[in-house]
C-alpha cells in the first residue's frame, strides 16, 4: 500500500510521537509498503530512509501553501494515517482532506479540561478514530458523537532493549522523559528525595533522570534544593543506546506522569528488565501489570514506598527483572504492524464503496 504518514511533531525534534511516527514509517517500509511522512517540523528531507515533506508554517500552524501541497499530495495515497496530540493543525487538515482516513489520538488530556473533539470531529467530517491505548480511547469515545474508537498501540522492538545486564552496580533508579510540567520531574525530584529517606542509609542509592526541556533549569534546581544532588544525576537527553547501555546498569523505572497516554518510555525499560512503578491514571497499565511486571500507584507517595519496598526486597527485585527482560509485552512491532495494515485495509475498502456503487 501507498501509504502517507501525516503528524505535525516529528524528527529532528524529540519526543514520544516524533520518535513512534517515524519507527512505524520504519517497520511498514519493512512490511513491503510505501511510506511518506508529512509534517511542519523543520529538518532533512528524510529520516531513516524514509521520504519527509516538509511543509511551511509560523508558529505551528501550516501554511495556505502548505495546505494546498498536502492536499493535492495526499490524492497519490492508498491511505491516509494522521497522528494528533491536543493541538495539531497540520494532521487535522489531512484528514479533512482525505478519503477515510485514519486518526490516532496520541495525548490524554485532563479530565477537567475542555476538550472539543465534537467540534475537532465535525470539521474533520468522516474518519476513523483510533487512540494509542485504551485509556485515551474511553476519553475519546465520551467526546465523540457515535463514540466509536479503536485502540492502535504503539510499538517497541524488545530485543533492541535487551541489553547483557551487567552487575555491580548501586541500586539504580531510572527515569527517561521530556522535562516539562506535563511529565512532572519536580514530583518525581521530590519521590527520590522520599525513597532515600525510606532505604536504610547504609544501602547506596543512585538516580538519573534522563531528558531535556523547558524545566531542565527548574529541575536542576530542584534538585539542589533537595540535596538530591550527590546521588542524583540529571545527564540531559541521552541517544537510544546510551539509554539501552544506562538500563542495562539500573533496577527499576520510575513513570510520575499522571496523563500518560501510553508511556512508550516505560515500555522500552520493561523490555530491558526493569520493573516500572507508574501512575494507575495513564496508560501505563496497558503493559505494566500490579505486582507482576511493576506497580500502579495513585500518588507520589505510593510511588515512593513502592519503589523503597522493591530496592529493599532483593528476591522480589530479582523475580520481577527477570520476567520483564524474558517476557514479550503484547506491543512487539510484529502484532502492532499487522493491527495497523488490518485498519488500513479496512479504510481501503471504504474509500472505494463509492466508486464501487457507482459502477
Amino acid at each position: 500500500m501507498r501509504i502517507a504518514l501525516v503528524s505535525d511533531c516529528y524528527l529532528p525534534r524529540l519526543g514520544g510521537i516524533e520518535l513512534q511516527v517515524h519507527d512505524l514509517a520504519v517497520q511498514l517500509v519493512r512490511a513491503g509498503h510505501a511510506v511518506t511522512v508529512f509534517t511542519t517540523t523543520d529538518g532533512s528531507s528524510a529520516a531513516g530512509d524514509v521520504p519527509v515533506v516538509r511543509l511551511p508554517s509560523l508558529a505551528g500552524i501550516p501554511l495556505p501553501a502548505a495546505i494546498d501541497t498536502l492536499r493535492h499530495a495526499l490524492d497519490s495515497f492508498d491511505v491516509v494515517h494522521a497522528h494528533t496530540s491536543l493541538f495539531s493543525p497540520l494532521s487535522w487538515q489531512a484528514a479533512r482532506h482525505a478519503v477515510a482516513p485514519i486518526i490516532t489520538m496520541h495525548s490524554l488530556p485532563n479530565a477537567s479540561m475542555p476538550w472539543p473533539m465534537a467540534q475537532i470531529d465535525r470539521y474533520i467530517g468522516p474518519a476513523k478514530w483510533t487512540a494509542v491505548s485504551g485509556v485515551v480511547a474511553e476519553r475519546l469515545r465520551r467526546s465523540l458523537p457515535n463514540g466509536s474508537v479503536d485502540v492502535l498501540h504503539n510499538g517497541v522492538d524488545p530485543d533492541r532493549w535487551r541489553q547483557l545486564r551487567r552487575p555491580g552496580h548501586p541500586l539504580t533508579i531510572v527515569s527517561t522523559m521530556r522535562l516539562t510540567r506535563r511529565k512532572r520531574p519536580i514530583a518525581l525530584l521530590r519521590a527520590l528525595a522520599r525513597i532515600r529517606e525510606i532505604v536504610p542509609a547504609g544501602t547506596a542509592v543512585r538516580a538519573m533522570v534522563v531528558g531535556g526541556g523547558p524545566q531542565a533549569r527548574a529541575v536542576a534546581a530542584e534538585a539542589r534544593g533537595l540535596g538530591l544532588m550527590s546521588w542524583v544525576d540529571l545527564p540531559g537527553r541521552l541517544t537510544r543506546f546510551e539509554i539501552q547501555q544506562l538500563y542495562a546498569t539500573a533496577d527499576i523505572y520510575l513513570a510520575p506522569a499522571e496523563l500518560e497516554s501510553f508511556g512508550v518510555a516505560a515500555l522500552e525499560a520493561r523490555c530491558a528488565g526493569l520493573p516500572v512503578i507508574a501512575m494507575a491514571s495513564g496508560g501505563v497499565g496497558e503493559f505494566i501489570r500490579h505486582g507482576v511486571e511493576g506497580y500502579l500507584v495513585d500518588n507520589d507517595a505510593q510511588m515512593a514506598e513502592a519503589a523503597a519496598a522493591l530496592l529493599t526486597s532483593p528476591a522480589l527485585l530479582s523475580r520481577m527483572q527477570d520476567h520483564n527482560y524474558t517476557t514479550d509485552p503484547a506491543m512487539t512491532w510484529g502484532h502492532v504492524v499487522a493491527r495497523h495494515v488490518a485498519a488500513y485495509r479496512t479504510q481501503v475498502s471504504l474509500s472505494a464503496l463509492p466508486l464501487a456503487s457507482a459502477s
